[in-house]
């Protein structure tokens, strides 16, 4: 029997952990500073497991040996103590100097990063030594594994989790949170390395039957493990919130406060704890992630693929320790190889929702083209010529230039209103740019032509071959009809904000997309309204920018 020294075996994840051990059939050394609380702990256990092999043993983090561990009769060692952040590799070091495998469930960045230079002592001992085996970043990259698997390339991938209202939240918990929160946190975003605050920005995310929540950026090893495994063109995030929502704003508040006057939130933690348990008698106790991964398949089609978990109340806290247990099971059956570093790319998707089954987790895979246009169209849309296809397939930022030809408005008032929008005057030669950011649920048309800027939003497709299309206040409900070799578009119904406009008084398109004896996309568009006249008339072609065509292959380095 393989017995495994769970330091930390009393706290949240690391109970969950040794009650995954033990009814797998491991035997338990239970550890940790508090030599009382490790055997009430204990003795709680063989109330539940009876005939289980348990032990108790005092194993202080800060000054543990190799003799410790040894000691204790185990042949792999498991930290689940934490906080891991600002905190050094005692335990790993003590482990590998002993001959034993090891894993934590670290969620420290800086620990994570700086744990592969064990990997040439964990070798020549001949053990496994692996870091992050939790949530972030062991689970959140089996799942963008999975999601990617085959793609040409990764556009952008996000993680994202929302523990319910009334999930744990320990001490280490809260210290670690705090510990980052309101400070500058460097982030793969918008094509580039940046500088954004601890849980900044509110998003909107959607978990399914743990309905839609707000979460932030959370500072996780996976904001530098992303970037490097999948490569994304765009971006790579790591999400976090928390349940009910005035503690997810009061955390953000918080953030800003902690930005603007540099005061160091840490020593509030037990304050904060205290509040977040009186606070979550309202709000879901259904525990939440995602996954999320933009980019293009195999097959050249732009897709967007979400993986979502839903845990009933009570169940949510033990997801974290489930990718500790999988890679335990995996050193115990000698599936892994030896070495140090963090545990992604180690352990499938399958091998961590195995260990789900027994607690009931719910998770599902969504994948849906990420073209509005193709969702709208439906199969004619892969009739349409190459050109057409690449322009609203294009996932992510994309850049097209070309030249074009202008007619203005046709009346003093078609022309005021016409700028008032941004349309260009006449001109027989000018030109053209078109950046383009589609999401997949959304596409933002910025175009600049004949010196003139103006931009439109694109979202909403119908299967029916409808979409909408946004300037301003204003929306219009268009039609997209394929016809040979052209895209036809017309104009069936308009609105000011949430009021419904008389047709009659809806602006008129004649508007087409083809291609030109080079190949090239080809543009015709003719905007008029009744009673005052044409707004104005572009045509001409773009091609991609030859800069902005940075074709990624989504690789995975050898482990």
């Amino acid at each position: 029997m393989t017995r495994v020294l769970v330091i930390g075996a009393g706290g949240v994840f690391g109970s969950r952990l040794a009650e995954g051990l033990l009814r797998n059939g491991f035997g338990l050394v239970v550890a940790g500073r508090d030599e009382r609380r490790a055997e009430a702990v204990t003795l709680q256990l063989r109330g539940v497991f009876p005939d289980a092999d348990i032990a108790t043993a005092r194993i202080d983090t800060a000054t543990v040996t190799p003799t410790d561990l040894t000691a204790t009769g185990a042949t792999i060692v498991a930290d689940a103590a934490g906080p891991f952040q600002g905190a050094q590799p005692t335990v790993a070091r003590a482990a590998i100097a002993a001959g034993l495998s090891y894993v934590d469930l670290a969620d420290g960045r800086d620990f994570v990063a700086a744990f592969p230079a064990l990997d040439a002592a964990a070798r020549a001992a001949g053990v496994v030594a692996l870091t992050g085996c939790s949530s972030t970043p062991a689970l959140s990259h089996a799942v963008l594994d999975r999601l990617t698997q085959g793609w040409r390339e990764v556009v952008s991938v996000e993680a994202a989790i929302s523990p319910g209202a009334r999930a744990p939240r320990g001490l280490s918990v809260m210290q670690a949170i705090l510990s980052w929160l309101g400070r500058p946190v460097r982030v793969f975003y918008d094509e580039g390395w940046a500088e954004r605050r601890g849980w900044g920005g509110l998003h909107r995310r959607d978990f399914g039957q743990a309905g839609r929540r707000w979460v932030s950026l959370c500072e996780t090893p996976d904001l530098d493990l992303l970037p490097s495994r999948f490569r994304p063109r765009d971006r790579a995030l790591f999400l976090a919130g928390l349940e009910p929502w005035p503690a997810h704003l009061g955390a953000w508040l918080l953030a800003r406060l902690v930005a603007v006057f540099r005061f160091d939130p840490v020593p509030l933690a037990g304050l904060l704890a205290r509040l977040s348990g009186w606070i979550s008698v309202v709000g879901s106790d259904r525990g939440a992630m995602r996954g999320d991964a933009l980019g293009v398949d195999g097959d050249g089609r732009a897709v967007r693929a979400v993986w979502r978990l839903v845990a009933e109340p009570g169940e949510g806290p033990v997801t974290p320790s489930l990718p500790a247990l999988a890679a335990i099971k995996a050193i115990a059956a000698g599936r892994l190889p030896t070495g140090a570093g963090p545990c992604v790319g180690l352990l499938s998707l399958d091998d961590i929702e195995a260990e789900m089954e027994p607690h009931g987790l719910a998770t599902e895979i969504i994948e849906t083209r990420a073209s509005l246009f193709a969702r709208a169209i439906g199969p004619a849309f892969g009739t349409l010529p190459d050109a057409i296809r690449a322009l609203h397939e294009t996932p992510g930022r994309s850049v097209w230039r070309g030249r074009a030809m202008t007619e203005g408005a046709s009346s003093p008032l078609a022309a005021l209103v016409a700028r008032l929008v941004g349309f260009p005057g006449g001109q027989a030669d000018c030109e053209a740019e078109v950046r383009i950011e589609a999401d997949g649920d959304r596409s933002i048309w910025r175009r600049r032509i004949g010196g003139r800027t103006f931009v439109s939003v694109l979202s909403k497709p119908a299967e029916d071959g409808r979409i909408e299309e946004r300037f301003g206040a204003l929306s219009f409900r268009l039609r997209l009809t394929p016809e040979g070799e052209r895209l036809i578009y017309t104009v069936e119904g308009w609105r000011m904000g949430p009021v419904f406009l008389p047709q009659a008084l809806a602006p008129h398109t004649r508007t087409h997309e083809r291609i030109d004896a080079e190949g090239r996309f080809v543009f015709d568009v003719e905007i008029s309204v009744p009673l005052i006249g044409r707004l104005v008339r572009y045509c001409g072609w773009l091609e991609r920018d030859r800069q902005d065509q940075r074709f990624r292959t989504k690789t995975v380095p050898a482990e």
